[in-house]
């Protein structure tokens, strides 16, 4: 089982940190590792929603169809896939630390299969490090937005 939490403080409203962060269409620009998303349901989002990802993770070529499991508006965003060889269950939660301070927490579970099972302990350091990376890159986007 991988399970890898990361979070971060934002210096922004939780309005604005959760609301850009559940737009896929916002995916590419703030994960380092996201190239595409494309809605494979009608938009908003709601549970049941189905968005595809490209992405590029550990020198391979990803393709995967998260759908939407859990939303609570400024709290909290599951979404999970089932396909491949490491089905995974992203989470995203936001926490008011006050009226423009945002706390973000990312974590991605999931249970590798073949391949990806031989090399979940690499997998988790280097997961840890790209969830790092993303969350510093909304603060970026988001703080320097303002």
């Amino acid at each position: 089982m991988v399970d890898v939490v990361t979070e971060i403080i934002i210096s922004c409203p939780i309005s604005q940190v959760s609301e850009y962060a559940s737009n896929p269409n916002n995916a590419p620009e703030w994960y380092v590792n996201i190239n595409s998303a494309e809605w494979r349901s009608p938009k908003p989002l709601s549970i049941g929603s189905k968005i595809a990802f490209k992405a590029k993770f550990l020198g391979r070529e990803l393709a995967y169809v998260y759908e939407i499991v859990e939303l609570i508006p400024r709290k909290k965003l599951v979404m999970k896939t089932a396909q491949g060889p490491f089905p995974m269950k992203t989470i995203y939660t936001w926490e008011e630390m006050d009226a423009n301070q945002t706390k973000m927490t990312l974590r991605n579970k999931g249970n590798p299969t073949g391949f990806s099972k031989l090399i979940s302990p690499f997998m988790t350091t280097m997961m840890r490090k790209a969830n790092m990376k993303d969350l510093k890159k909304i603060k970026e986007v988001l703080e320097n937005n303002l």
